[in-house]
């Protein structure tokens, strides 16, 4: 399944999600200029290696992407889900949320992993916050979704409340699958760091709050 857009009603520019896509747009651009070594290198000084960890990596390893579909994807997901929470909790808010649902995203890999020496990078930590915080905020939205059958694509409205949590359990069994093989010595995807990203959005959305009060008037104007 691959969400495209809700249908909630949005009132104001999602500043904060385009800026986020632009930016990492930019970083993925600036990578792929570089010649391997200097890549390698990039990724290694900004991305978050569990086992010598820097605090500033903790923000700069959410703009790097490790390839075309990593960074689509994620941005897509963005997207799809960062519209109407930017616009339920206001720009400034959903930034700081952002930023600290892909800063919990990233010590829960490292707790899973704390001895690894591979580098983790991408948004997705910081996009399962997004989806978590949606989840709890839009529980009755509709997801527009592309759904592929074997061989055909077809869009669905599927509810956030089957969606969400079905894309959770998805990346939950999967993190349990990976404890005993993969998370101490191979690259792949940090399930950890969306698991965790997903709890601390839920978490956070409640803690931050949102524009309840103002989205209401402005819903029952005719």
């Amino acid at each position: 399944m691959f969400p495209l857009r809700d249908d909630q009603p949005t009132y104001s520019k999602p500043v904060v999600c385009v800026l986020l896509i632009v930016l990492n747009a930019m970083v993925f651009l600036h990578e792929m200029q570089l010649d391997e070594y200097s890549r390698n290198y990039f990724i290694m000084r900004y991305g978050l290696v569990p086992d010598h960890l820097r605090l500033s990596s903790l923000i700069t390893m959410q703009f790097i992407h490790g390839g075309w579909l990593h960074i689509i994807g994620n941005m897509i997901f963005l997207w799809a889900f960062g519209r109407s929470l930017e616009d339920a909790m206001g720009s400034l808010k959903f930034l700081i949320f952002y930023l600290l649902s892909g800063i919990a995203a990233a010590l829960a890999q490292v707790l899973f992993s704390p001895g690894s020496n591979v580098p983790m990078v991408g948004a997705s930590g910081a996009i399962a916050g997004v989806m978590g915080g949606y989840l709890i905020k839009f529980p009755r939205a509709r997801i527009h979704t592309l759904v592929f059958i074997f061989i055909f694509i077809t869009r669905m409205e599927i509810p956030a409340l089957f969606f969400l949590p079905y894309w959770f359990l998805t990346q939950l069994f999967a993190g349990y699958g990976s404890v005993a093989y993969s998370h101490l010595t191979e690259g792949g995807v940090a399930y950890f760091a969306h698991i965790g990203g997903f709890v601390a959005g839920m978490a956070l959305v409640s803690v931050l709050g949102t524009q309840d009060r103002y989205v209401r008037r402005r819903d029952i104007r005719w």
